[in-house]
């Protein structure tokens, strides 16, 4: 982490591109999403539609649309696999904002503080089920087996990260393993589950995933510094709730600490109160942006090659509203 990587050209176009690569069968994954949240219980689509309506570039379904479609997939398993997807992040975020208290969520008044704590969990939780039923309906065990152990990551993350909340002992290695579990191991079942339905070799499905869960790790870097250096006009939420709440993230290490271990040498670790001091102070956040850039085009080449007339090279998104 402490390597500087030339990089040059940084103005990507972003993910225009995979947008319109796939708006035809996202037009189906929207309106799946929206029958998908229908209730005779009236307060579960008011709830549900208050997040899903409110914006969001629904990248992790665009994940599956892409794959399947990298791979030849000729089905319409594809769309209700990536309407689960995005069913399963919209609970993690009605979860998460009862978790984290948050006020805000893209932009809008999060959907606790309008019909509660209570009513945010359990309306998560139907949405969790919707979501495993329509990988049922799929009837492809394996890519199930995929996003149910993805579901079972995403919750461990979470309690890690619970677990290493306001403890400025946190290392860089866990802070990666808890951005991998929480974040990207959703981003890389999306990208696993369209070769899976393809039927395609072994390769092919992990090269997929691999892509995945390195753009999720660079979306969650970049997540993390923008809670320090964004505007919540842009993000849709409050900025520096990451601080607030005591959550280790990589804008929290020290350069100096960083150096230290790389290189081996010892020396008197700084005290609790001072590291914060310094998280507090701090000007300039390590590069984030640029460290996620380097995730994807590190990787590309390997995870790449099953495809080397293909090219999926839109830079990590900045999350915005995104989430």
């Amino acid at each position: 982490m402490g390597l500087v990587i030339p990089l040059g050209d940084a103005g990507e176009t972003g993910i225009e591109g995979l947008v319109a690569l796939v708006a035809a069968d996202m037009e189906r994954v929207n309106q799946t999403i929206l029958s998908r949240a229908a209730s005779d219980v009236s307060m579960i689509p008011e709830v549900a539609n208050h997040l899903i309506s409110s914006g969001g570039k629904r990248l992790r379904p665009m994940l599956t649309l892409a794959t399947a479609g990298l791979c030849g997939y000729q089905g319409t398993g594809h769309v209700k696999l990536a309407a689960s997807v995005e069913f399963m992040h919209t609970a993690t975020l009605l979860h998460d904002d009862v978790v984290d208290e948050s006020d805000m969520r893209r932009g809008k008044l999060a959907a606790r503080m309008l019909w509660g704590n209570e009513a945010s969990v359990l309306v998560g939780d139907f949405l969790l089920g919707q979501a495993f039923k329509m990988m049922v309906e799929v009837g492809s065990l394996p890519s199930l087996d995929v996003l149910s152990s993805a579901a079972v990551v995403i919750a461990e993350g979470e309690v890690m990260q619970l677990s290493a909340a306001k403890d400025t002992q946190t290392s860089e290695d866990d802070y990666l393993a808890v951005i991998r579990a929480k974040t990207a191991a959703l981003f890389g079942a999306a990208a696993e589950v369209g070769p899976i339905l393809a039927q395609r070799p072994k390769a092919e499905i992990a090269a997929c995933r691999g892509y995945g869960l390195n753009l999720g790790i660079a979306f969650q870097l970049i997540d993390d510094a923008l809670d320090y250096g964004g505007t919540a006009a842009k993000l849709g939420k409050n900025i520096g709730d990451d601080f607030r709440e005591g959550k280790i993230t990589f804008r929290s290490f020290s350069p100096s600490g960083a150096a230290r271990r790389a290189s081996g040498t010892s020396g008197a670790a700084p005290s609790k109160r001072a590291r914060s001091r310094t998280m507090i102070l701090r000007r300039r956040s390590p590069p984030c942006a640029n460290i996620a850039r380097w995730r994807i085009r590190s990787n590309a080449p390997a995870i790449m090659a099953p495809w080397p007339a293909t090219r999926l090279s839109f830079s990590p998104p900045r999350p915005g509203n995104s989430r």
